[in-house]
């Protein structure tokens, strides 16, 4: 399904990113995906982003949606068309927006997920927690913003992880039929990224021992970006038994 051209402002948008075995975070992908590697390691974690005036082209910015989100995301490789392609796997979205959620898969990318959402912040400090309303998932992130990632970081500089990220904008998003899934790639006008310490940190999926053993999962770091214009371009499906569609 091709979906209309969306824009908007991106107000607020956290990357929380996690370290993880290669081998664990490939049982959590579906076929065709594999995990992304960086020294080694593969990269998952949650994307939480506040919009705001995002709605079809056509329409006057005015009358936009604003909402706040969150997305379980991995970034991915895949084969097609003899080539490798990246991008990110999100296989859950959060929303509080009542509209997002009616029109996921036919406006806005997947099934969207109704939430709550709980937002305290400043210009230097962050607090965000979400539950679904279906008790399915939660998380809390309190952070404030830095001046560098953490030395442990399978980045060796803000830069590296900024284009690493960047490289992900071309996302896929689970539907209601197991085996395709959504295109929709990010298309931000400006891109600047700052490092946000972590002080506090919940999530049910990424603390669930049974999908990731102790050992296998470690915090990585987090980016902040802030203002930017954006827009969402509607790209091919992705069937796992036949490629692009």
């Amino acid at each position: 399904m091709r979906l209309p051209a969306i824009r908007g402002v991106i107000d607020r948008r956290i990357l929380i990113n996690y370290r993880v075995d290669p081998a664990i975070l490939s049982s959590t992908l579906p076929p065709p995906f594999r995990p992304k590697l960086q020294n080694g390691y593969g990269l998952a974690g949650i994307c939480l982003i506040r919009l705001s005036r995002v709605g079809p082209r056509l329409l006057p910015s005015r009358l936009g949606v604003s909402s706040e989100n969150a997305a379980h995301r991995t970034a991915v490789e895949w084969d097609e068309g003899g080539r490798v392609h990246e991008g990110v796997f999100v296989r859950r979205r959060d929303t509080s927006s009542t509209v997002n959620s009616l029109l996921g898969g036919r406006l806005f990318p997947g099934i969207q997920h109704r939430a709550r959402f709980v937002v305290s912040e400043s210009s230097d400090h962050l607090e965000v927690a979400m539950r679904s309303v279906d008790g399915t998932a939660s998380l809390a992130v309190v952070g404030e913003v830095g001046d560098r990632l953490p030395p442990e970081s399978v980045f060796g500089s803000l830069e590296e992880a900024s284009e690493f990220f960047r490289a992900g904008a071309l996302g896929f998003s689970t539907t209601q039929d197991s085996e395709r899934f959504q295109g929709m790639e990010l298309c931000c006008r400006t891109w600047q990224v700052e490092p946000l310490q972590i002080s506090e940190l919940r999530s049910s999926w990424f603390d669930d021992r049974s999908v990731f053993p102790t050992g296998s999962i470690e915090l990585d770091c987090a980016l902040l970006m802030r203002n930017i214009e954006h827009e969402w371009l509607s790209r091919p499906d992705l069937c796992c038994s036949t490629g692009i569609s």
